[in-house]
């Protein structure tokens, strides 16, 4: 059988050391037995994913280990998520995430407010819809439409628009909100609006009942033009599939023409539906005669963003059993030659619970080599390994070398 190609991403999953893991960082301190008995016959190093003067963003990072340099080929976050929603944009639109958020209720100016969560606990794709909705009837128009997403993550279609500097909201967790809010007049006004049709939505009242976090306000980032990716298979000459939960990995493959998993129960939170992306992968490869997969894993980034080290730690240890360990077993016992890239995106440390443009640490496996290392998979061992990419796009060269 042909070799086959895989990329296990962690969202977020690099980090600092804490001190409530004893001085290690959170992939250091989890129990992962499958990467620890592969990374024995692995290279590791260090890969820097986010170009210098870019911000740090799954975006960006994403596409640079997808191999295309987001200098040439990023236009923003939120046009690669339309793409996955099916949403159809003029070369003229503008497309922005519609974040919907959780601020403080607090008697005070809507721009005094803080923002509290970002995810408004991490809310489901079915109660959120409805909330969408609520908004889209008293503010959209023929200028401004939304679409439904996944979660918290929606999107807004501004027709004729322009590429404005917008704050992403993980950015400013626990800030007052008036600084960061858009300086356009019409955005600005929206979001103010939005607060004051869900604050006492029926859902949200449901929510605090249960002790959660209402999802009370539009929260729009992300601006950016109709993306223009290269074909992946032209590219790269392997057939690939992505799977993931995420709209924006989603996009960035229908953009890049690659195939799409649609895993039921897969949301990008701490829960997600493990096996069932695994199981996908393995499908890909096995049945559906794919070359590479690109398994995208959500839940490090989110508890980064929560500011949970031991959360972090689970979601790591659930990708590291969940994941890892199921498909090297299963690919093993039918004697399928592969080589595995595992990584992060960028770190999403749990001490600032926001992106960062510091290296990650990778580790590429091969089925077929005999390694003997001493070294686990972790930021300290992958950076005294020596190995390191300056320019994280060419790293996937690297998976398909062989």
């Amino acid at each position: 059988m042909k070799k086959k190609y895989i990329i296990v991403l962690g969202d977020g999953m690099a980090d600092e050391p804490i001190e409530s893991l004893n001085g290690m960082t959170p992939l250091e301190y989890a129990s992962t037995p499958a990467l620890d008995r592969l990374s024995k016959r692995s290279q590791i190093g260090m890969v820097h994913t986010i170009p210098e003067g870019m911000k740090p963003g799954s975006d960006t990072a994403n596409l640079s280990v997808l191999g295309y340099d987001p200098k040439i080929y990023y236009s923003g976050r939120s046009p690669l998520e339309a793409l996955s929603i099916g949403v159809p944009m003029l070369d003229t639109d503008i497309a922005l995430r519609c974040n919907i958020v959780t601020v403080s209720e607090d008697d005070v100016p809507f721009e005094e407010k803080t923002i509290i969560d970002h995810s408004s606990g991490e809310i489901s794709t079915k109660d959120c819809a409805v909330l969408l909705d609520a908004v889209r009837k008293e503010l959209e128009n023929d200028i401004y439409k939304f679409y439904t997403g996944t979660s918290y993550r929606h999107c807004l279609i501004w027709a004729g628009g322009e590429v404005i500097e917008l704050t992403p909201p993980h950015d400013v967790l626990t800030q007052v909100i008036g600084p960061h809010l858009p300086s356009d007049e019409a955005l600005r006004t929206m979001m103010k609006k939005s607060y004051d049709i869900l604050v006492d939505h029926p859902i949200n009242i449901e929510r605090r009942k249960q002790g959660l976090n209402p999802a009370n306000c539009c929260w729009f980032w992300g601006a950016g033009t109709k993306p223009m990716l290269s074909s992946f298979e032209e590219k790269t000459k392997k057939r690939g599939m992505m799977v993931s939960a995420v709209d924006l990995l989603k996009g960035i493959a229908v953009g890049a023409g690659m195939g799409v998993a649609n895993v039921e129960g897969a949301d990008g939170g701490l829960h997600t539906n493990y096996e069932g992306k695994t199981q996908a992968a393995l499908r890909a490869l096995l049945e559906e005669d794919y070359d590479f997969v690109y398994i995208h894993l959500e839940a490090p980034d989110e508890m980064g963003h929560q500011g949970s080290a031991g959360k972090k730690v689970q979601a790591i240890e659930y990708l590291d059993k969940r994941v890892i360990g199921p498909l090297v077993e299963t690919l093993d016992s039918k004697n399928v030659p592969y080589r595995m890239l595992v990584l992060p995106d960028h770190p999403t440390p749990v001490r600032v619970r926001t992106h960062t443009s510091d290296s990650v640490p990778y580790m590429l496996y091969d089925s077929t080599n005999q390694l003997e290392k001493t070294w686990n998979y972790n930021e300290k061992d992958s950076s005294a390994s020596g190995s390191f990419f300056a320019e994280g796009y060419t790293l996937i060269d690297y998976l398909f070398e062989a």
